[in-house]
């Protein structure tokens, strides 16, 4: 079974949903992004977001932890049922990342994926390069993070 065949373009999957804390926030930030508005609530208060938000890079993370947990779930699934899964590989990159809205201490974000196109490598024959629209939207139904993605697929 091919990507495409699985989740046609414009096919939107919901991976998954992860609660922002606080703790969360700093941890992450102390180790890959230590600014203040990310690592201390009370300086945050006085930068452009008015409080404590996440990472950027925080934000994308958290697209890539639903993403693994729902494919090797969408996997499992589509084996007990007799289908071969599409083969996934790495990503050879990304492009057109925004983040939109600050993800703030409190605030639970969704996170999706959305098929747009895939096409054969003449370079590399039964290899497929599938490009993806992946969004994460919070809990006031706000689109906080969007980008496009790029995973390869063997056959």
């Amino acid at each position: 079974m091919r990507l495409i065949e699985h989740s046609p373009p414009g096919t939107r999957i919901v991976t998954g949903s992860l609660l922002f804390s606080a703790e969360d926030i700093i941890r992450f930030a102390e180790k890959f992004d230590p600014q203040p508005f990310h690592t201390d609530a009370e300086a945050a208060l006085n930068t452009v977001f008015g409080g404590l938000c996440a990472s950027g890079w925080h934000t994308c993370a958290g697209w890539m932890k639903t993403f693994i947990a729902y494919w090797q779930e969408e996997t499992a699934r589509l084996t007990r049922e007799g289908l071969t899964p599409p083969s996934l590989g790495p990503s050879p990159g990304f492009s057109k990342l925004q983040w939109l809205k600050p993800v703030y201490a409190g605030d639970t974000i969704t996170y999706s994926v959305t098929m747009i196109d895939s096409r054969a490598l003449s370079s590399r024959p039964g290899t497929f390069i599938n490009r993806s629209l992946n969004e994460a939207v919070n809990q006031h139904g706000e689109t906080v993070m969007r980008y496009e993605g790029t995973v390869l697929e063997f056959a």
